[in-house]
């Protein structure tokens, strides 16, 4: 495993290089590697592997920020073949290896807590069971089976109260799975059309209990989880990520800038560490009509409603990091497909150097082809790999 541990420098990009308190994490540099969902756990049992442990391990830096693929917290969460849990015995000692080789390296390290849902199917769940949601809607678009093959959504079973209570519970027991398992800390997945943002958006939340209707009553669910994980981490490490202007997943809101105002002003009030945003550009770049919010940098948006720091996320290359950071519209940068391809993205944001180009066929599932395989700098010469 390669790495590069020494403090990274950078003269063309000085405010994406300088060091970050984060909560009561000391970052050395405010480029974060985004939470990329890539299907590769061991089976059975969605258990981190040591191809896991590679592949993180190679993508840590001294005092960097990874928040870990999205990570269910009960099977009831599981929405994707080949995606890691955080709610076994087995599973803890999975991710276990895979924090220390991080904190080997002097990385730091937040698993993201995720229950998917209705973007589920029931291939996927003991008994046949139907993917559960806020109320009984159906998505548009295909949902993966237990084989990996692709079929329409089902229509998912709306959440009784005592259940509601019941999966809170379960994200307060993962977050404590998740210390024993030695991580800094977590993040909470409140975005891309998952459970928590289900219950947020009014296409998608339907109910007429206190979980229903009114803004307040919608943040609802929302505020009880980042109170039970807080209960368990403090706030200095807990984050929460949003899609605020998102339509992944077939997503949407009547008002979302209203919406996320108050869920935003909600986990202020909580005092998380950070909040993590997705830019309107990353739907944009889909074809989707959100010609309103695109040009807008996310954090401008929400920058009044929360006293903590911002991480955003969505299109980013390091000029934009850079500018988005000495602006204030951003703490921190997330970055995704290109921290796939190159796992020594920050020397090479740094240095100005060439990027590798990712993959899109080897994201999801397979092996370590186009997981472990990316080169690092002085590895490969300049071929068709470059941008």
């Amino acid at each position: 495993m390669k790495n590069e541990n020494s403090k990274i420098v950078s003269e063309k990009f000085p405010h994406l290089f300088s060091p970050l308190q984060l909560g009561e994490v000391t970052l050395a540099h405010r480029v974060v590697m985004a939470p990329l969902t890539r299907m590769r756990s061991r089976q059975p049992g969605n258990v981190p592997q040591d191809l896991n442990v590679e592949y993180y391990s190679q993508r840590a830096t001294s005092g960097g920020l990874i928040i870990t693929e999205a990570t269910q917290i009960s099977a009831q969460g599981l929405g994707y073949p080949g995606t890691p849990g955080i709610h076994s015995a087995e599973q803890i000692a999975g991710w276990q290896k895979v924090v220390k080789a991080v904190h080997d390296k002097g990385g730091v390290i937040f698993l993201q807590l995720w229950h998917v849902g209705r973007i589920s199917h029931s291939s996927l769940h003991a008994n046949g069971a139907l993917p559960v949601a806020p109320s009984a809607v159906r998505p548009a678009g295909d949902a993966y089976k237990a084989d990996g093959s692709m079929v329409p959504f089902e229509t998912p079973r709306a959440l009784e109260r005592e259940e509601i209570l019941s999966i809170v519970e379960d994200y307060k027991r993962a977050a404590q799975n998740a210390k024993t398992a030695g991580f800094d800390g977590v993040e909470i997945h409140g975005a891309n059309g998952y459970l928590i943002d289900q219950f947020l958006r009014d296409k998608t939340n339907l109910r007429k209990d206190e979980y229903g209707g009114s803004l307040e009553n919608r943040t609802r669910f929302l505020v009880e989880v980042a109170q039970a994980v807080v209960s368990v981490w403090g706030r200095g490490r807990v984050g929460i990520r949003f899609s605020p202007f998102g339509s992944f997943n077939d997503m949407g809101d009547s008002d979302p800038e209203k919406l996320f105002s108050l869920a935003v002003s909600k986990m202020a009030s909580l005092g998380l560490a950070y909040i993590h945003l997705v830019e309107p550009r990353q739907d944009a770049a889909n074809g989707l009509d959100i010609s309103r919010w695109e040009s807008t940098p996310i954090g401008s948006i929400f920058r009044d409603k929360f006293a903590g720091k911002i991480i955003a996320a969505g299109g980013y290359t390091g000029e934009l990091a850079e500018s988005a950071i000495a602006a204030g519209d951003a703490d921190a940068v997330a970055f995704g497909r290109n921290f796939i391809a190159n796992p020594d993205l920050p020397k090479r944001l740094a240095t100005g150097a060439d990027l590798n180009r990712y993959q899109r066929e080897s994201f999801y599932g397979g092996t370590e082809r186009g997981y472990t395989d990316y080169p690092f700098l002085g590895e490969a010469a300049a071929d068709e790999k470059k941008v």
